[in-house]
């Protein structure tokens, strides 16, 4: 089968990275969507420049863009067999989505996460709460319902129609916890690839403010419990 990979990369002022993770996607992506979240630099103009496909989203939160990205994927005739999320920042490799979409494509798994494990990831590119909240969330995640996640790393492939099956509803910061609980919940098959990590381009609007870091703690416990007492 033929298979139509479309890329949905959220950004807010990404303008010095957007260009450098649109360049390094392999060629066998089909089209690549930056949905600019409120940016107020030359996000969209670089990512324009750079041949990606530019929406606007102006409600803040990475599940808007997300949400967004995706209604625009539904209105067009032709469908993608797979949907890869991928961050605008640069601190993930977009050449590895090969590998990310390798399990999907050679052996009809559902759902891949890349995680960013310790000893392929830069000194300093997660944030010490990264790696705790990460810790928790994957532990409770195991705890609750079994699961063998072990990163909430954006990074990410699905086949589409089992996306829609997840009615995603998160509008900021429990985007990709709520996507891993759906699926176990869903029973949809699913791995881990490991991948690279680096220091991103910019500063983190989660992880570098206080208020982002809590923010997106209490969203991603809150879809945990949430789902522990469905």
């Amino acid at each position: 089968m033929n298979q139509i990979i479309k890329v949905i990369i959220p950004a807010y002022n990404e303008q010095d990275s957007i260009a450098n993770v649109i360049k390094d996607i392999p060629p066998i992506v089909d089209e690549v969507i930056v949905v600019s979240n409120n940016s107020t630099d030359n996000t969209e103009l670089n990512a324009k420049n750079a041949g990606a496909t530019v929406l606007k989203e102006s409600r803040k939160g990475y599940g808007y863009a997300c949400l967004k990205g995706m209604d625009y994927v539904a209105s067009k005739e032709i469908k993608p067999t797979i949907l890869v999320f991928l961050d605008g920042d640069y601190s993930d490799y977009p050449e590895q989505l090969t590998e990310i979409v390798a399990p999907i494509i050679d052996r009809d798994i559902d759902f891949v996460i890349g995680a960013r494990v310790k000893k392929l990831r830069e000194k300093g590119a997660m944030t010490p709460q990264q790696v705790f909240g990460n810790w928790l969330a994957t532990f409770l995640m195991k705890l609750f319902f079994g699961a063998k996640f072990s990163d909430l790393g954006p990074f990410r492939a699905i086949k589409y129609e089992k996306l829609l099956n997840l009615n995603m509803e998160d509008k900021t910061y429990g985007w990709t916890v709520e996507m891993q609980l759906k699926a176990i919940k869903q029973k949809l098959t699913y791995e881990e690839i490991a991948v690279k990590y680096r220091n991103r381009i910019g500063v983190s609007k989660v992880s570098g403010t206080v208020k982002g870091t809590i923010f997106a703690g209490v969203k991603i416990l809150g879809w945990i419990f949430k789902y522990s007492f469905k």
